[in-house]
């Protein structure tokens, strides 16, 4: 058995010792409520995307005074580092977001039935100041240690949410870890391997010949864009297109179409300075229907977990709008268009993370959750950039607490689930660096 110094405790490693940690009751060996404290000052502190400076400077501060290596990059994420007491061991790169979806409206946080919410006016945040709440209090308990280990480098950054300007301005050239768990998953423990990407599909149609629905409805070859489009889209594929293992999917959903007179009726919107709450209705009580269209759009989502599946679904979609064009040669021309949002965060092959997952799931009495993120994450990013060393990163998605109604005023933190998840990124760094 061996003791290893973590400040203000002292962790005994051994299997007899990880089996009192149990994922299924109340048992804990470490009391850890200091997670939540650090947590909810967090919270209070709104930090809406691009306005994370306020969250920033707590954070700074609290850095400050634990003695903890912290500083801004370029684009005012925060790079945290904690150096190696073992040179022979990998270092390796937490990773979470400063902002929140939400505005600057003050977060009153209410305490009740073992979870954290606020009082419905606004987000909570959770989403995800868990994950930086853990990273923060891992960086402190290893923090002048004598644990062996190759380095801890953590980085929380800015416009997640929005637009990921953080992620995409990071100094990532700075960072020596190759293996980066990314804390920004919403189900405690679950690991994410792979996660969708997010690409839009744009269909444009127009007729050459349009007309008046009285006088000219009774020649054939002026066909009507917005009935075109119907046919053209109806012929395309909706929902899960491929479904494999772990959750892994491609998915294709229609979002808008868009055909009809809404030029003339955005035009009155804008010159009448006018106010709804209904846009919709307004441009289809304001728009005519005596013309026979001669233009049409919709937009489509592609998510996919695997280009290979995403291409064969573009290929297909781009057989389907030229065999139309065959069809209707000369009466009409249909375009289609592709814009990749978010790429996809493909499976790696090296499985490092996956196993010290693995061996602190068996420690720790946990069940494996392992799968596939139906969404996009800061881990789509790193996916495709390289370290320091021209290394390219091999990142997961970790979920360190329970969060339901995500994004809403009804967001809550379950507050044990919470507690778990430092246990769980804490014995998971330890079997990284075993």
């Amino acid at each position: 058995m061996k003791i290893y110094s973590i400040q203000n405790f002292d962790y005994k490693i051994s299997k007899q010792n990880y089996n009192k940690i149990s994922f299924g009751n109340k048992t804990n060996l470490i009391k850890n409520s200091e997670v939540i404290e650090v947590f909810k000052d967090l919270v209070k502190i709104p930090s809406p995307p691009l306005k994370e400076n306020k969250v920033a400077d707590w954070i700074i501060n609290f850095c400050k005074n634990n003695k903890i290596k912290a500083k801004f990059d370029s684009y005012k994420n925060i790079k945290i580092e904690i150096p190696a007491t073992d040179k022979t061991k990998k270092p390796i790169l937490l990773s979470a977001h400063m902002d929140v979806v939400g505005d600057d409206s003050p977060v009153n946080i209410i305490i009740k039935d073992g979870f954290i919410q606020t009082d419905g006016k606004r987000t909570l945040g959770a989403d995800d100041k868990a994950g930086i709440a853990t990273a923060l209090l891992l960086a402190k308990k290893i923090n002048n240690s004598n644990i062996p280990q190759g380095g801890l480098e953590i980085l929380f950054t800015r416009d997640e949410e929005l637009g990921f300007t953080g992620i995409l301005n990071a100094d990532l050239k700075d960072i020596n870890s190759k293996y980066v768990v990314v804390l920004d998953e919403a189900s405690l423990g679950k690991l994410d391997k792979s996660g969708a990407g997010y690409t839009t599909v744009t269909l444009s149609l127009t007729t050459p010949l349009g007309g008046h629905s009285g006088m000219d409805i009774e020649d054939n070859k002026r066909l009507n864009a917005a009935k075109m489009i119907s046919e053209l889209i109806s012929k395309i594929p909706q929902g899960v297109y491929w479904k494999g293992e772990d959750e892994a999917l491609t998915s294709i959903n229609i979002g808008t179409i868009i055909a009809g007179d809404i030029q003339n009726s955005a035009k009155k919107i804008v010159e009448d300075k006018l106010i709804s709450n209904n846009y919709l209705d307004f441009f289809m009580k304001n728009s005519v229907t005596n013309v026979i269209n001669t233009k049409a759009m919709a937009t489509l989502s592609i998510r996919s977990t695997r280009k290979d599946k995403e291409n064969e679904l573009r290929q297909m979609l781009v057989n389907i709008v030229e065999t139309f064009n065959e069809k209707y040669k000369g009466l009409l021309s249909a375009k289609i268009d592709f814009e990749e949002l978010i790429p996809i965060f493909e499976e790696s092959k090296d499985k490092t993370l996956e196993k010290a997952y693995l061996k602190t799931c068996e420690q720790l009495n946990f069940k494996p959750k392992i799968g596939s993120f139906p969404a996009g994450a800061e881990t789509h990013i790193y996916t495709k950039m390289k370290n320091k060393n021209n290394e390219k990163f091999v990142p997961v998605l970790l979920g360190i607490a329970d969060i339901f109604n995500m994004h809403s005023p009804a967001e809550k933190i379950n507050i044990d689930s919470l507690k778990k998840g430092y246990e769980l990124i804490k014995e998971m760094f330890l079997k990284f660096n075993k």
